[in-house]
C-alpha cells in the first residue's frame, strides 16, 4: 500500500466529495434509492478504490486482484460512483441507476457489472461469502486480501455471527471486515431496534482483532487497513464510526433518509451543500 501523503489526502477528500455529488444526482435521476448510507460511506469507498485496493479497472477479472464484498448492497450508489470515478465504466452511466435493463441495479448484480464480486440482497450474507473467498485463497496459496463491508443493522442477522465464528476458528488473517457504525437502520436507531453494544467485545470473543476508527478520516481509514495487513492468525474487523447523510446537514443522523425520495427543493439544497462544502466555498455550478 503506498504512503498516504498530504497531497494524496487532499485528492481523496476532493474525490469523496465528487462521489457524494454523484450519489445525489444518480438517486435523484432514478427517483428512488438509498441516500444516507452511501453519503456516510463515501470516504471509505474513496480510500478503498483510490488507495487501498489492489485492482485494475481495465482488467476487472485480474486473478490477483483483492476481493471486495459489499454485504449491505442497498448502499450501492456509492460503490457505483466510486467505480465510475476509478474507470470501471463511464461516469455518464450513473444516470441509469435503477432503470430497466441497466447494469446499475438497486442491488449489485455480479454477472451484469464487471468488477462486482457478489450479487447482494438479503442482509447478513456478505460475510459468509467473504469467508468462503478467504478460505479459497488460502487453499490456493494466493496472496490476496478479502475485504467485506457490512452495515451495523445487519449485525442482528444470525448468519453474520455464524460466519464470524468460522472465520475466527480458521484464523483467516487474509480477511478484513468493516462495519459501517452509523447507528441507523430503516425503521429507527439501532440501539432502539436491536441493541448491538458491546459490539467490539462480541467480535473479540469470536476470535477477531478489532479496530475502531473515525470513518471520515482518511488517515485513520488507511492506517486501520495497514494494521489489518500486519495482524497474523486472526481476521480483523474495523468498526468505522460514520455520520449517515454526511455532507448534507438535514440528512445527518436522520434515519428516515435511510431510503427516501427527494423533493425538488431537497435535491437542490443537497447538491448546493456538497458543492459549496456547506457554504464554505463558492460553487462553479451556481
Amino acid at each position: 500500500m503506498p504512503h498516504l501523503h498530504e497531497s494524496k489526502i487532499k485528492f481523496l477528500e476532493e474525490m469523496a466529495n465528487h462521489i457524494r455529488t454523484d450519489v445525489i444526482e444518480s438517486v435523484v435521476n432514478a427517483g428512488s434509492g438509498h441516500i444516507a448510507g452511501p453519503l456516510g460511506m463515501a470516504d471509505v469507498f474513496t480510500a478503498l478504490y483510490f488507495h487501498i485496493l489492489r485492482h485494475d479497472p481495465k482488467n476487472p477479472d485480474w486473478p490477483d486482484r483483492d476481493r471486495l464484498v459489499l454485504s449491505n448492497g442497498h448502499i450501492c450508489p456509492v460503490r457505483y460512483a466510486a467505480m465510475a470515478r476509478a474507470g470501471y465504466f463511464p461516469i455518464e452511466e450513473l444516470k441509469t441507476l435503477r432503470k430497466f435493463g441497466t447494469r446499475l441495479q438497486g442491488h449489485p448484480h455480479r454477472t451484469m457489472l464487471p468488477g462486482v464480486e457478489t450479487t447482494s440482497g438479503p442482509l447478513g450474507s456478505g460475510l459468509s461469502q467473504a469467508v468462503g473467498m478467504a478460505i479459497s485463497a488460502k487453499m490456493d496459496a494466493k496472496k490476496i486480501n478479502v475485504y467485506c463491508l457490512m452495515s451495523d443493522g445487519e449485525q442482528g442477522c444470525g448468519q453474520t455471527w455464524e460466519a464470524a465464528m468460522l472465520a475466527g476458528k480458521l484464523k483467516l488473517d487474509n480477511l478484513t471486515a468493516l462495519i459501517d457504525r452509523n447507528n441507523i437502520q430503516i425503521d429507527g436507531m439501532t440501539e432502539d431496534i436491536m441493541p448491538l453494544e458491546p459490539l467490539r467485545q462480541k467480535y473479540e470473543a469470536f476470535g477477531w482483532h478489532v479496530l475502531e476508527i473515525n470513518g471520515h478520516s482518511f488517515e485513520e481509514i488507511v492506517n486501520a487497513y495497514e494494521t489489518a495487513h500486519a495482524i497474523y492468525e486472526k481476521p480483523v474487523v474495523i468498526i468505522a464510526h460514520t455520520i449517515p447523510g454526511k455532507g448534507v446537514d438535514f440528512m445527518e443522523f436522520s434515519y428516515p433518509w435511510h431510503s427516501k425520495a427527494f423533493k425538488p427543493n431537497e435535491a437542490k439544497e443537497s447538491l448546493h451543500q456538497l458543492r459549496t462544502l456547506q457554504g464554505k466555498i463558492t460553487s462553479e455550478h451556481e
